[in-house]
């Protein structure tokens, strides 16, 4: 068995509200991925995320994809986060090859002024569910929102035809 295929790259995002908004970034023109499309903060799961903490347990790190989320989300939008929760989860092999698995979550909005990482995004939005459909998003965010929106959780299904 071929062991590189339990190799992926795992991502967690968050659909940030504020009030009745959701918070959106466009990527940045220079991104390999998804160049100039919106989305929702978040980013890829490192190894510094846990591996130079002290363990929770004699064996296991806890919460490393909520702390992911939360140094992704100050990192590219500078804002401060709550109540990380569970949405749904999604699996895509790129381009290039490479595989991904991606969990969605939802988080309240806590504190800051939205400050953008420049390599990473270009322009951010809070926008109602209605706006967001004025907006160029990545394939399956406007279901996600839709999601949050009506209160589901775990099982995707596409909204929208």
């Amino acid at each position: 068995m071929d062991k590189n295929q339990y190799l992926h790259e795992v991502a967690i995002t968050a659909i940030i509200q504020k009030g009745n908004k959701y918070l959106i970034i466009r990527r940045s023109l220079s991104k390999k991925r998804f160049p100039g499309m919106w989305t929702v903060p978040g980013g890829k799961l490192e190894t510094k995320d846990y591996l130079k903490l002290k363990k929770d347990t004699k064996f296991y790190w806890y919460n490393v994809l909520e702390k992911t989320l939360d140094r992704e989300v100050w990192e590219e939008v500078g804002i401060k986060i709550k109540n990380i929760n569970y949405l749904t989860s999604l699996a895509t092999v790129h381009g290039d090859g490479y595989p991904s698995l991606v969990i969605s979550c939802t988080a309240q909005y806590v504190s800051g002024k939205v400050k953008l990482q420049k390599e990473e995004v270009d322009e951010f939005a809070w926008v109602t569910l209605k706006e967001a459909k004025d907006y160029d998003l990545i394939d399956g965010i406007y279901d996600e929102l839709l999601m949050v929106e009506k209160n589901e959780k775990e099982i995707w299904k596409r909204n929208i035809k």
